[in-house]
């Protein structure tokens, strides 16, 4: 899909405006109400907005360990891949993954309740043999940066 000006402008005011009314984004855009919402229709029907969501303070609900794990497999075949990160879809606590490159394989994220909370969902990945070979664990002491991507007008 190909972006013009408008398109840019919108997505970025979304960004870190996710819950602006239609109009006011209408009028931050320059459209009216009608074009502005149909131009945001097109970006969510061609997935180029993934969501709304809401940032949460893990710190206001109560104690929560986030954890980062580098994560390095067995074998390094599409289909054991494919199995390892379907398997990750099922684990709730982990909220975020990426397949990385260098000398692991994927750098995830999880949320637990505790550090212990974390290492009986580790235990239970071991045990399902979904290819976990090694893995280095990383607990984050406190959020310095957490943003969501730069404005596209930037980019």
């Amino acid at each position: 899909m190909r972006l013009d000006d408008r398109d840019i402008k919108i997505l970025s005011v979304l960004q870190t405006e996710g819950r602006i009314t239609k109009t006011e984004l209408a009028a931050r855009v320059n459209l009216s109400p009608t074009p502005c919402w149909e131009r945001l229709k097109k970006l969510e029907d061609a997935g180029v907005i993934e969501g709304y969501g809401a940032h949460v303070s893990h710190t206001l609900l109560g104690p929560l360990s986030v954890i980062f794990m580098e994560a390095e497999i067995d074998s390094h075949r599409a289909e054991d891949f494919a199995r390892f990160e379907k398997a990750l879809e099922d684990i709730s606590e982990i909220v975020e993954c990426w397949a990385v490159g260098g000398g692991i394989d994927y750098m995830i994220k999880f949320v637990c309740k505790d550090v212990d909370s974390y290492q009986k969902v580790v235990d239970g990945m071991l045990q399902s043999e979904i290819g976990l070979k090694r893995y280095y664990t990383y607990v984050v002491t406190k959020p310095v940066k957490n943003s969501p991507s730069p404005p596209l007008t930037a980019l």
